[in-house]
């Protein structure tokens, strides 16, 4: 990033010598992201991060695809619930689908609505959950949207360089992806757009993305975002093996020091980054977070985008999640250790005793 800041300064939509090498870093980078996703060059779209691409797929169904109706969960992501609320004030007909207490769709229940064929439909299910880990069963939603003629859009921004994700061979219609959880920089992400599905720009002012989203490109985040992907990638077997060891290191600790402990979500298919503990009602368990905090020790108690507010996980209302009970997410990367978790067990033990 620092090179291309140094060296392709040029904007990118200008015929001058530095903008055609500003554009040839983006095509690049475009290229790098559809090989990992077995797309298209031409379906890939930059965008801020996964809430513009979010929006601009939901949306953008309603108003270039026919969509009239959208079926989606109410354990999704705030970007796609608060979008799929707006369109529905606007008179599009939404379901939102029954969750089991791990967070798992009824897929029996989307089964028999998507039979119903009145409506132009939009299935909207979000691949790994952000707050307890719960892994959507991609494929299976695939086919049944292929089979009933629906449209299947997939927040997957927790699932990308985590997860092979082949797009060649998976029938859908929008995904989106954000850099910054698979380390690369804040504040870009891109939209896989099917070719058979083509929306409107959602974005005017410009010919950038081809026509599809105005204004002059964040070239240095767009070629961060495809070098982060391609170390993902190319370690993401190593990477899991990591991660995966210390996630059960920790919870193999907390089980052994502390009592009533649970966990949210599916714990035999689940996002391995993330891990939803649930602690016993006390009088100290709404400090816990704090004290972790003080101890430099960065958790949550739901999503990253709710932070400052405290007003309870959207998610662990839909399981049905006792909220007598403090729930806390650890998340996880190939950088941490299990001496970080000895350490994690031992400030909870001063918060909770």
């Amino acid at each position: 990033m620092i090179s291309v800041m140094k060296a392709n300064y040029g904007n990118p939509s200008s015929i001058h010598a530095e903008g055609r090498q500003a554009r040839a870093a983006i095509e690049t980078a475009r290229k790098t992201m559809a090989k990992y996703l077995g797309a298209s060059i031409g379906e890939i779209f930059f965008t801020s991060g996964g809430t513009e691409a979010n929006n601009m797929a939901i949306k953008g169904a309603v108003r270039d695809l026919g969509v009239t109706r959208i079926l989606t969960s109410p354990t999704e992501h705030h970007c796609v619930l608060h979008s799929v609320e707006f369109l529905e004030k606007q008179g599009v007909a939404v379901v939102w689908l029954q969750v089991d207490a791990a967070g798992r769709v009824d897929y029996d229940q989307l089964e028999n609505l998507l039979q119903d064929t009145t409506h132009r439909t939009l299935v909207s299910l979000m691949y790994a959950n952000n707050e307890i880990g719960t892994l959507l069963d991609f494929e299976r939603v695939s086919e049944l949207c292929k089979a009933h003629g629906a449209l299947f859009h997939s927040d997957t921004v927790q699932a990308i360089g985590h997860f092979p994700i082949d797009l060649s061979k998976t029938y859908v219609s929008f995904i989106s992806g954000s850099a910054h959880k698979f380390h690369g920089p804040k504040g870009v992400g891109f939209l896989y757009m099917n070719a058979d599905n083509i929306i409107q720009p959602y974005i005017h002012g410009g010919s950038q993305e081809r026509n599809m989203r105005a204004g002059t490109e964040n070239i240095q985040s767009i070629v961060g975002m495809a070098k982060a992907l391609d170390m993902a990638c190319t370690g993401m077997d190593e990477r899991r093996e990591t991660i995966e060891s210390i996630r059960q290191y920790l919870k193999d600790q907390l089980l052994a020091h502390f009592d009533g402990i649970q966990f949210h979500g599916d714990q035999d298919r689940y996002l391995y980054t993330v891990l939803n503990v649930s602690f016993p009602p006390s009088p100290k368990a709404d400090l816990i977070l704090l004290n972790l905090d003080i101890n430099g020790i960065g958790a949550s108690g739901g999503s990253a985008c709710a932070s400052g507010v405290d007003v309870g996980s959207h998610v662990l209302t839909a399981i049905g999640a006792d909220p007598d009970r403090k729930a806390i997410r650890f998340s996880f990367s190939h950088y941490n250790t299990k001496n970080e978790v000895d350490f994690v067990v031992e400030q909870l033990g001063k918060s909770i005793v």
